[in-house]
């Protein structure tokens, strides 16, 4: 006779997956797959006697064929239909975002932490954080820098009131994801004059949740200084992050002797990617990313390099 162990490692054996390996592949993350099963029934794992779910190849098509439907702007809401019946969404479907980024932006406007805080929970339950990149957080920034141009009043407190939000919240994360993970961490470091900069923790939450421990210098340090951090860390990349153009000394001397010295891969992500691009693009080694999604894809595939690993 079987016991509810035995069946669970049978289901194993077949190739089913539990939820950490599914949340690993895909990465949607275990609290988005059950909210996708219980709220939409988008997805239905098989359930062991004593209720482990395990997924098969079959789920895991599914999943990817949700994720693309996402990534075009529809709503979890919406996706179960379109699955079943192959059909184009419907034009209203991509406004949801612009209505939450809308709800976003007045919550920015009257300083409402608290309220801030359940918007981006709520949808953090539902989304995985690629997709809340690409359809919320990005064109949020977008939209605040249009806001905030020409520095009107008000401008600086909203900014200030939004980084610090955005810093601690995604920050949480990251501490609570980094005492998970093991191995070479990411190294993140803050390459302008700027005190904060929003696309460098965007970068350093993709990373942790694809499931890299994260070490994040969210302030303007020294080149020079970075081989003490890289010598005691040891990470397994070091992605630099400018939204600003670079000075001509950093760029011309100290950034080529980094990509020199430094044993483990560059990237260089932000504004300050596509300015250079021509400057920087005969550099050995250096990676360029105009923006966190695609520095994420590269770190996706410098993690699959055995190089790196």
């Amino acid at each position: 006779m079987n016991t509810p162990g035995d069946d669970y490692q049978a289901a194993l054996a077949q190739g089913y997956l539990p939820i950490r390996e599914v949340a690993r592949h895909t990465g949607v993350n275990p609290v988005t797959l059950r909210a996708w099963e219980r709220r939409y029934g988008l997805i239905v794992p098989h359930r062991t006697p004593k209720g482990h779910r395990l997924y098969s190849q079959e789920h895991l098509e599914r999943i990817h064929a949700i994720l693309g439907w996402l990534e075009r702007g529809v709503a979890v809401g919406q996706v179960k239909e379109l699955l079943s019946t192959r059909s184009t969404p419907p034009a209203p479907g991509s406004n949801q975002w612009q209505t939450l980024r809308s709800q976003l932006l007045q919550c920015i406007e009257e300083l409402k932490e608290r309220q801030l805080d359940e918007h981006f929970n709520r949808v953090l339950a539902l989304y995985p954080p690629r997709t809340l990149c690409q359809q919320l957080f990005l064109p949020l920034f977008d939209e605040l820098q249009q806001r905030w141009q020409g520095a009107p009043f008000g401008a600086h407190l909203e900014r200030v009131f939004f980084h610090s939000w955005l810093r601690s919240k995604l920050g949480a994360r990251l501490t609570q994801n980094n005492r998970q993970l093991s191995g070479a961490p990411l190294l993140l470091v803050n390459l302008s004059d700027l005190p904060l900069e929003p696309g460098l923790w965007l970068s350093a939450w993709l990373a942790s949740c694809a499931g890299s421990p994260v070490e994040v210098f969210d302030w303007p340090l020294p080149l020079v200084e970075l081989a003490v951090a890289l010598d005691s860390l040891a990470p397994y990349a070091l992605l630099l992050y400018s939204s600003q153009a670079l000075d001509n000394s950093l760029l011309r001397r100290e950034l080529p002797r980094l990509n020199t010295n430094c044993a483990v891969p560059l990237l260089l992500v932000g504004a300050a990617a596509h300015i250079h691009a021509d400057d920087l693009r005969q550099l050995p080694g250096l990676h360029l990313a105009d923006d966190p999604l695609s520095a994420d894809l590269l770190l996706q595939q410098l993690k699959a390099s055995p190089c790196v690993n």
